[in-house]
């Protein structure tokens, strides 16, 4: 029988069913709104004043309302009346241009003088004075393109006087002729007609050729062109100074750069080719002279082009009053005479130059010092590397000397002053590094000085915070020096103590490079080199000790910069002397003792770590000469290998939780590494090495900390040695030599497990179970009868039985996957037939099917999935 419910139940059941449905309502069409709003282009951007009267006017309180009713289309908004203007005045003046050119070069010859000269004077002209009517009427973009018509016909005018009035007269030299005539025609114009933006631009471009032209017409030298192209280069610095109108001067920047580049390329091309020092006064003279340009250019220039203008000059300096000594000394030695003079420059940080001229000289000065750096690199590159070709002829015998030893082809008679370069600059660095509150001092002027026009208060003024003043500079502000501290000078500079660490480590590398040189450009006896290389070695590894527990500021660059360089020349020093026998131990037994020396001093932290893994490589290494020594073949020298690793075992037991044991035993880990890679040609020693790896691996494990890894590393070594040993003896009944290894250790396990419930069963039965059930397995998948393959299935069936019973994860997945890999053996042949004998279509539908099953009871499955993790995961 059908309940009714009664009239006031069914009326509020209803009432709440309106309501949701109100709800739902209102949230589709806010969705609605939303989305009309995000399909409709913005609304344009109303001008001041305008006030919405019309149609799709948003509503008051509605910024996202739509400004155009639905359906709106809004017009297409016609092309601006100045930029069609602009189009249709250039393709005009393009076609005026292009009927110039072909009446002046066709139709020339069929009029007479008369009919010529009147035809280009009638339409030069009127093309010079129509922009004068055309500006008056306001018309200024048509003024621009007739100005650029008549630019065209004063050029064309230009040739056809040369090609009719003087047919016979030089062509370079008419020519800077007429450039510099229309330079000064269109100058006058373009100062005349202020308007106008064309005329004084190419006047500038016209202004270039003339000095130029006119020397290569008298066949002038090269020297000559240079004064030309620097007088050019002025007159541009002037008009960019100077100037009117924006184009103008941008042009003659352009221009001058150009120009001042040629003209400081021809300066330095003739000193430096120069055959003696008179040779190279004439060009040191155009280039001093340059540079005195470029020095007043930069007094008045702008902040960028202020620090262009005093690094060339200072560069045109160097190369000017460098390069008469340089013709003098002989070629290797020209680099030393430009860098003395290099240096100079930096005294003008006392002089009364702008600060940011003067910054320009003094990274010209840096400049300097960078390129004679730079020349070094190849000559240290070769005595780094060079001694690489050496690991194909070890113990080859001693060479005569150092550059044999390297084996490198460089004409080290031209590297000659390297060294001496390296070693100045390193002392330079050095100073600095030592005396780096004077130099601070020094340099305090010209950090603290104020650029002119920067608005600040004059030098002295009280308040101002320079030190004529007085006062206290404050951070951040304008003529405060920038190591003063302060957030925006602290971002855009780096501190003073950053700069002097940074000074003492290039001094570190570089003074060791200069004595590494040294060796190769005297060349000096292999003895000597070695032992050279290795006392470099240890002067290092002091400074980089001493410097490491210093509090100073700026003093961890050293020292870090130090142990750098400190292992790179350990590699190159331990590479040298493979050459030969004794030279070998010489030098890596002295490394070792100079590594553990310093990790011993060094404190704790990164350093020591890095000195006591050094140590560790040498003694590797050691111990690998001791097998060659032996005349011991590859493999049988790999257990005198793992000597080294069995200490870092015993010294990770003597320093325990010592920050530097684990890099320690890393490190003679991957000395068993070496060890197992020489062993691997032999099978034999192979499984000797591995075992006694498991040995080292199971000394390890007593102790707590390593024991989660070192455990089960012990026990798949020893498996792998015991499967490895089998294999190599051709065995073909594995059980009798690892079930004698198994019932023990299952009975160890038992023991353990007895006295320790919690211990976990991977540990206990885990090494006794593998060491039996998978080189049966391995040999079952290649066995043809059925009586193994059956033993071992009923094996894993009751150890898997086993583990589900005492909830043992180790017995439960080794045997369960010893079992299923039986299994799959067994009956492979038998599922390859049936899968023959089934029609094609019948895998994929399957496969399919099963999909969908998964499918639609995935959530289920996922938990089933989550229990079985939880399951084992509560197993020991």
């Amino acid at each position: 029988m059908e309940h009714v419910p009664a009239p006031s139940e069914e009326l509020a059941r209803l009432d709440r069913e309106l309501a949701e449905l109100d709800a739902r309502r209102a949230q589709l069409l806010t969705r609605r709104a939303w989305l009309l709003a995000a399909l409709r282009p913005p609304a344009p951007t109303a001008a001041p004043g305008w006030n919405p009267s019309g149609w799709g006017a948003p509503a008051a309180g509605r910024p996202g309302a739509p400004a155009q009713p639905w359906g709106h289309v809004p017009p297409k908004q016609p092309s601006a009346p100045r930029s069609a203007q602009n189009v249709l005045l250039t393709l005009g003046g393009l076609l005026l241009t292009v009927a110039a050119i072909a009446f002046t070069l066709v139709s020339w010859g069929s009029m007479g003088i008369g009919g010529r000269s009147a035809v280009l004077a009638a339409v030069t002209v009127g093309a010079l004075a129509a922009p004068v009517v055309l500006l008056r009427r306001g018309l200024t973009a048509t003024a621009e393109a007739l100005a650029a018509l008549a630019l065209v016909l004063t050029l064309l005018d230009a040739y056809a006087v040369h090609a009719v009035a003087a047919p016979d007269t030089d062509g370079l030299g008419f020519t800077a002729v007429a450039a510099a005539v229309l330079a000064a025609l269109w100058t006058a114009y373009g100062l005349a007609l202020g308007k106008l933006h064309l005329p004084l631009p190419a006047a500038v471009v016209l202004a270039q050729w003339p000095l130029l032209f006119g020397a290569w017409a008298a066949g002038a030298s090269a020297l000559v062109v240079g004064w030309a192209l620097l007088a050019t280069a002025v007159l541009d610095g002037a008009i960019a100074l100077w100037g009117k109108g924006t184009g103008a001067r941008v042009t003659a920047c352009l221009g001058g750069s150009v120009m001042a580049f040629s003209a400081l390329m021809v300066g330095l091309t003739l000193s430096v080719t120069a055959s003696g020092p008179l040779g190279a006064l004439a060009p040191g003279v155009l280039l001093l002279t340059a540079a005195a340009a470029a020095l007043a250019g930069a007094w008045r220039a702008p902040r960028g082009f202020a620090r262009a203008g005093g690094a060339v000059a200072g560069l045109a300096v160097v190369a000017a009053v460098g390069g008469v000594p340089a013709a003098v000394v002989p070629e290797g030695w020209r680099v030393l005479a430009y860098l003395l003079v290099g240096l100079a420059p930096a005294a003008v940080v006392r002089a009364r130059l702008p600060r940011n001229a003067a910054i320009g000289v003094l990274v010209a000065s840096a400049a300097v010092v960078a390129g004679a750096l730079v020349g070094a690199l190849p000559g240290l590159a070769a005595v780094l590397l060079g001694p690489v070709t050496l690991l194909s002829d070890v113990w080859s015998g001693s060479p005569e000397g150092f550059r044999s030893a390297v084996g490198s082809t460089l004409p080290w008679s031209e590297l000659a002053a390297t060294p001496v370069v390296l070693a100045l600059v390193a002392g330079l660095l050095g100073g600095a590094y030592r005396w780096w509150p004077s130099l601070a001092r020094i340099a305090a002027p010209l950090i603290a000085r104020e650029e002119p026009g920067s608005g600040t208060g004059p030098t002295g003024a009280p308040g101002t915070g320079t030190p004529e003043a007085g006062g206290a500079a404050a951070p951040g502000v304008s003529g405060a020096p920038w190591y003063a501290g302060g957030a925006p000078a602290a971002r855009r500079r780096p501190s003073g103590a950053a700069l002097r660490g940074a000074a003492g480590a290039g001094a570190a590398v570089l003074g060791w490079g200069a004595l590494l040189l040294s060796g190769a450009v005297l060349d000096v006896p292999y003895a000597v080199a070695v032992a050279g290389e290795t006392l470099l070695v240890a002067g290092l590894l002091a400074l980089a000790v001493r410097g490491a527990g210093s509090g100073r500021d700026g003093s961890a660059a050293v020292p870090v910069t130090a142990l750098v360089v400190a292992l790179a020349a350990a590699v190159s020093t331990g590479l040298l002397s493979l050459a030969s026998e004794g030279a070998s131990y010489a030098v890596f037994g002295a490394l070792t003792a100079l590594f553990a020396g310093a990790a011993v001093r060094a404190g704790a932290g990164v350093p020591r770590a890095v000195f006591a893994v050094a140590a560790t490589v040498g003694g590797t290494v050691l111990s690998g000469f001791a097998g060659r020594s032996l005349g011991l073949a590859p493999h049988e020298a790999a257990p005198l290998v793992l000597l080294v690793p069995a200490l870092t075992v015993l010294f990770g037991a003597r320093l325990r939780r010592n920050p530097v044991a684990l890099p320690v035993e890393l490190t003679g880990a991957l000395g068993a590494l070496v060890a197992v890679a020489l062993a691997v040609p032999d099978a034999p020693f192979l499984a000797l090495v591995l075992a006694l790896c498991g040995v080292l691996a199971a000394g390890a494990a007593v102790r707590p900390e390593r024991r989660p890894v070192a455990g089960y590393l012990a026990a798949a070594l020893f498996v792998l040695a015991t499967w490895v040993r089998l294999a190599a003896s051709e065995v073909s009944f594995p059980e009798a030599y690892t079930l004698p290894v198994t019932v023990p250790a299952l009975v160890v396990g038992f023991l353990r497990r007895r006295k320790d419930p919690e211990a976990s069963s991977w540990t206990a039965y885990g090494p006794g179970l593998a060491a039996t059930l998978l080189p049966s397995l391995a040999v079952a998948w290649t066995d043809p009868d059925w009586q193994r393959p059956l033993l071992l299935g009923v094996a894993a069936l009751v150890i898997t039985l086993l583990g589900a019973r005492y909830r043992l994860q180790a017995l439960l997945l080794l045997g369960g996957a010893v079992l299923a890999l039986d299994g799959l053996h067994e009956l492979a042949p038998y599922v390859v037939q049936v899968a023959g004998a089934l029609p094609r279509w019948l895998p994929p539908a399957l496969a399919g099917l099963l999909l969908l099953v998964v499918g639609a009871t995935y959530e289920q499955r996922l938990r089933d999935a989550r229990r079985l993790k939880d399951a084992l995961g509560r197993m020991r």
